[in-house]
């Protein structure tokens, strides 16, 4: 562990739903075959007008009031100025001079302490096309050229990597719950840059930033951090902390290292100004309100409902919580009936299990909550026991159908009190000696009394009506 605090500020860059591109008609869906989402607007052609697509605007916006951001008078947006050749205009579509949200905060949950984390601002702009590199060339592909781009920026406030993981987290969550993104680092809709620096605890001034570009996952934001706080404690161990550039690196997943880019000494001059192709757009009190009207239960208030109310554990709240399918999931289960914490078990430790081994979506997982409760509710009537539940799970998995279908009268539970009581009465006349023990404080013969029902009824004895009536017959 360092000696020194690290202070992290965090860019995340985020891909928006919707149908089209946030400038122009193009579709807005990933695609395998490249350039087959494009139109004359993304690639730049002569005489092209940008129009504002209203729906990312939307969604930054509902974005905006999660976050506790102070909006906009009015939308509108700049020209970032650079040659890059994913930049097909050589410029962005971007916001500079009024963001989508400003001066906003969130507060996460660490576990052993709440977290405040602030935002300087988020802000609606454009992708850049996408570069694929061999040996004698590279490719372009306009597909992602103009898919609508949320950047949240926070202030220097992060102070681990656990900080930064735990807030990177919480905001996937949060796009993914309010439905305007997938969110997924696999298919590259979230990417990163990180900024780490490190000061003495009694320090007034931050220390030298470096900047990493372009993390593509929440594993190597954390070994990033992890990294560049090693590296530049090493340095000031050993004197060297004048070595630290302001600089640019970006991640080696082979070494686990950051590497050098470029110097970053001056800011670089992107001539911002107005987009002039654009007209300003006033965002009126009734849209706001409508906007906010439309925010739904977010991952943080269903976590502390699942807890308060459904009396869960906070580690299987945590584990629900995390992907708003398992949420959607478990919510459903207990709107059908079952008792949450049954829901919540089988949703935890076997169906997530399944999932993870089949590499499979919880949407393309066959057991419905409906046919989940199937299982459920006969274990609940006592009709079969939880082995039974579990090896009906399996094969109605296994063989994808129904679990209904498995439970027939011959593989029901023995739950009719006057047929259990009856065998209990016989096992009982038939070993007195047993019973006298019992008595004379070898109460572990308890359990040797519930093996002989079981063994009497070949398993089908309902167990915990089986000790309740042996209870009463003992006393």
């Amino acid at each position: 562990m360092s000696k020194y605090k690290a202070v992290i500020g965090l860019e995340m860059h985020c891909e928006l739903k919707s149908n089209s591109k946030v400038f122009s008609q193009a579709k807005n869906s990933y695609s395998e075959i490249p350039n087959s989402n494009v139109s004359p607007v993304d690639m730049a052609f002569p005489g092209i007008l940008p129009t504002i697509n209203k729906e990312s605007v939307r969604e930054a916006l509902l974005m905006s009031l999660v976050l506790n951001c102070t909006q906009p008078e009015y939308v509108y947006f700049d020209r970032k100025n650079y040659y890059y050749p994913d930049l097909p205009k050589g410029y962005q579509i971007t916001q500079m001079h009024a963001p989508i949200g400003v001066n906003g905060k969130v507060t996460i949950d660490m576990g052993t302490y709440k977290k405040e984390v602030l935002i300087h601002d988020i802000h609606l702009e454009e992708d850049s096309a996408s570069l694929d590199h061999y040996s004698l060339a590279s490719l372009i592909n306009y597909n992602r050229a103009g898919v609508p781009l949320l950047e949240l920026v926070t202030e220097p406030c992060l102070n681990s990597a656990s900080e930064a993981v735990a807030f990177l987290e919480y905001i996937r969550r949060v796009y993914q719950y309010c439905g305007i993104s997938d969110a997924d680092t696999k298919m590259g809709q979230i990417r990163c840059d990180v900024n780490v620096s490190i000061m003495n605890e009694d320090d007034k001034e931050l220390g030298t930033k470096v900047e990493i570009k372009n993390v593509n996952s929440f594993s190597n934001v954390y070994d990033t951090i992890n990294y560049e706080i090693k590296r530049q404690s090493e340095l000031k161990d050993s004197g060297k902390y004048n070595e630290v550039e302001q600089e640019t690196r970006r991640f080696d997943e082979e070494s686990g290292t950051t590497i050098r880019m470029r110097s970053k000494v001056d800011a670089i001059d992107y001539k911002y100004f107005v987009e002039p192709n654009i007209p300003k757009y006033k965002i009126s009190n009734e849209w706001l309100e409508e906007i906010k009207k439309s925010i739904p239960v977010l991952p943080q208030e269903r976590k502390e409902k699942y807890i308060n109310e459904l009396g869960l554990k906070e580690y299987d709240a945590n584990i629900i919580i995390k992907e708003k399918d398992y949420a959607d999931y478990f919510e459903e289960c207990v709107k059908l009936g079952m008792d949450a914490k049954i829901a919540a078990n089988y949703l935890t430790v076997n169906i997530i299990a399944y999932i993870n081994k089949e590499d499979i979506t919880l949407k393309e997982f066959y057991l419905t909550p409906i046919l989940l409760n199937q299982i459920i509710s006969e274990l609940n009537k006592g009709t079969i026991s939880s082995k039974q539940a579990k090896e009906i799970f399996n094969k109605s998995l296994e063989e994808k159908k129904e679990p209904k279908t498995y439970i027939t009268k011959e593989n029901t539970q023995i739950s009719d009190k006057e047929e259990l009581d009856k065998i209990i009465i016989n096992i009982l006349d038939n070993n007195q000696k047993q019973i006298i023990d019992y008595h004379n404080g070898k109460t572990n013969l308890f359990d040797y009394f519930v093996g002989q029902v079981m063994k009497e009824t070949k398993g089908k004895a309902n167990p915990s009506l089986v000790k309740e009536i042996l209870s009463k017959k003992l006393q």
